[in-house]
């Protein structure tokens, strides 16, 4: 016993003498450690209309190997987008001295720099060149001879080791003379056609892109409210600029629907930064108090195009709740090099693409039955999936990455990035169940309230988990959530989640007249819909993009990527197999279908007489009309 005794007293001298010598030597607090210095960014965008940006950085380093990295994983696009390659022109001063550098062999985002003894100032040069295509992101095209969109993480190289949250930055930007520009990114001063921005954090820099070009129009929302919102509209032309005053007036609507869904906002101002031109990539990426949305030049002017993109801004702005703000812990990342994991896009993407459906009709944005056309579009899509049948959803986010750049070739057997419009209706679903199980006391509206609110707020990210997804649909009526999600998320078809429609009180059906949405896709797409029929999904000028597989023209041996010639002996266009469909009906002539394979032509015969098929929604007259509720506005 005494000897326990002492190794008892000893052992507790140590830990105590541990524990002092721990908090004497542990590293100090960040509020105590001196201000650190900005990087300091100097964009030359006066050679945007010849696709080139250039850059000069002045980076506080110390001496010795200094590691420096080029944003990899960029927000919103899920996956390792940044344009690496078109990096060109790098080279590294110090005091005048110009430095030899090599790319690490296994991270080709990083450069490594050998900084002189009493160096504290590394300087920087670099061009970013933009001969991309109109396909992609934002490293897909983004210059015209009339305007540019710059996205900072393009142009910008950093230390790594901290949080780009601690990371400063003093940007400023040149733009070509007479050109006008739209950001939420706050200025500084203005001088000599050059912008000077006040210094933020990386993390605010990198979601703050900027539009500009000749031709600029800006269209204040809110002129009254304490928080500002602005339509920020840049083209190729004046005449593209003139959107309508009703549609001015239902994105006006679009921001008091977002106050009443969501009761919070978590930005200062807010910036829809929107491109109209033929010779940029089209889509839409979210940031935190803006959006980079990019649509064909003629979009607000032309009606079948203006409603085609009514969600656009509707989705891109929710994801300022829905993504920015709470983000999947998987992709709340501490900087730009660490891989993001996508497994909750279903919520991140999914939920903002049922969220922005809906609010896009409580604006004014669709009428009623361009929101049951669009609804009827994507259940049919899905229904018409075979790969639902090998790949559950799940897996579709957990390979954004890889899913994002996949061909259109045979993306009804791969799978797309199917968390989007398959999310749609399991959010759709939750929505209904939740009407139900409280009798239509409560509904999505009550989850988004305790998940995205809270009080406004500056820009900030509270990151989430699946159980806490399932905790907060707990909260607003307790059922079995994580059997629902997790049976929706895991299993195999077949067919469609069409639960939310069924609740609804509607019906997926199917007759041989396109809706006005059919109608206006083939015609913005140069399509022809032939998928829910014979299995074809081709363009204008027979180029057959995808095959359903087990469809007539899939079990007939035509295969994507090929050409369809001739229908019925006669030279394809689109009205020649429209007709040849309808004339087939019943008791009508087959298909006999010529298709070239590379250097080879072949007919194919389909024994089809089905006629055409497209997707609609009807009403079941023994169930509410509960999918009408739910786009019925919230705003007063």
């Amino acid at each position: 016993m005494p000897s326990l005794f002492r190794r008892i007293v000893l052992l507790v001298l140590f830990v105590s003498v541990t524990a002092a010598f721990a908090q004497k030597h542990q590293p100090q607090p960040a509020a105590s450690a001196a201000p650190a210095q900005p990087i300091k960014l100097q964009v030359d965008a006066t050679h945007a209309p010849e696709k080139i940006l250039r850059a000069q950085l002045q980076i506080p380093v110390a001496a010795g190997e200094v590691k420096l990295v080029f944003p990899k994983w960029i927000p919103g696009e899920h996956g390792p987008t940044g344009p690496i390659t078109d990096l060109t022109g790098t080279q590294f001063f110090a005091n005048g001295q110009r430095l030899t550098w090599r790319r690490d062999l296994d991270e080709m985002y990083m450069f490594h720099v050998t900084v002189p003894q009493g160096v504290t100032t590394l300087e920087a040069r670099l061009d970013l060149v933009m001969p991309a295509p109109p396909e992609g992101f934002s490293s897909g095209a983004s210059a015209t001879t009339q305007l540019e969109l710059l996205s900072w993480n393009q142009v910008v190289l950093y230390v790594p080791g901290k949080h780009t949250d601690d990371i400063p930055v003093v940007a400023s930007l040149k733009l070509p003379a007479g050109w006008h520009y739209g950001t939420a990114l706050p200025v500084a001063s203005e001088s000599g056609g050059e912008i000077n921005f006040q210094q933020v954090p990386l993390t605010t820099l990198v979601d703050s892109p900027v539009i500009a070009g000749a031709h600029f129009r800006r269209i204040p929302l809110t002129p009254d409210g304490p928080i500002q919102h602005y339509i920020d509209e840049v083209s190729d032309g004046d005449a593209a600029l003139q959107m309508p005053a009703e549609t001015i007036a239902a994105y006006k609507r679009l921001i008091a629907e977002t106050g009443a869904l969501y009761g919070a906002r978590h930005y200062r101002d807010y910036h829809f930064l929107l491109t109209l031109s033929d010779h940029t990539a089209h889509f839409g990426l979210e940031h935190h108090e803006s959006s980079d949305d990019r649509v064909a030049e003629r979009t607000m002017i032309d009606d079948d195009e203006r409603w085609l993109a009514g969600s656009l801004l509707s989705h891109e702005m929710t994801h300022s709740w829905n993504g920015k703000y709470r983000r999947p812990k998987g992709l709340a990342t501490p900087d730009y090099q660490v891989p993001m994991q996508g497994d909750l896009l279903w919520v991140y993407e999914g939920l903002t693409e049922y969220l922005g459906n809906i609010l896009a009709p409580r604006a004014g944005l669709w009428t009623k039955q361009q929101f049951l056309d669009e609804t009827a579009e994507i259940a049919a899509a899905l229904d018409h999936t075979p790969g639902r049948s090998w790949r559950p959803l799940q897996d579709t986010a957990d390979a954004a990455q890889l899913l994002y750049n996949a061909q259109p070739e045979f993306e009804s057997w791969r799978r797309s990035v199917d968390y989007y419009p398959e999310g749609f209706l399991i959010w759709l679903e939750a929505d209904t169940i939740i009407r139900q199980q409280t009798k239509g006391a409560k509904s999505i509206n009550d989850f988004c309230l305790i998940f995205h609110g809270g009080g406004n707020t500056p820009p900030k990210v509270v990151p989430y988990t699946f159980d806490e997804v399932v905790e907060t649909l707990n909260k607003v009526t307790p059922y079995d959530w994580k059997k629902f999600l997790r049976e929706r998320l895991d299993t195999y078809g077949p067919g469609a989640p069409l639960g939310g429609i069924m609740n609804g009180g509607w019906k997926l059906v199917y007759d041989e007249n396109p809706s006005e949405f059919t109608k206006a896709t083939e015609k913005a797409n140069n399509a022809i819909d032939a998928r829910f029929s014979i299995g074809l999904s081709l363009d204008d000028k027979g180029g057959i993009r995808d095959v359903i597989v087990d469809s007539p023209a899939w079990k007939a041996g035509i295969a994507p990527g090929t050409t369809l010639v001739a229908v019925n002996g006669r030279k394809y266009n689109p009205d020649i197999l429209h007709d040849a469909l309808k004339a087939g009906k019943g008791n009508g002539q087959g298909l006999e279908l010529l298709v070239m394979n590379g250097d080879y032509f072949k007919t194919f015969t389909l024994n089809y007489h089905d006629g055409e098929k497209y997707a609609h929604l009807i009403r079941d007259e023994s169930k509410p009309d509960v999918l009408s509720d739910i786009i019925k506005p919230l705003a007063k």
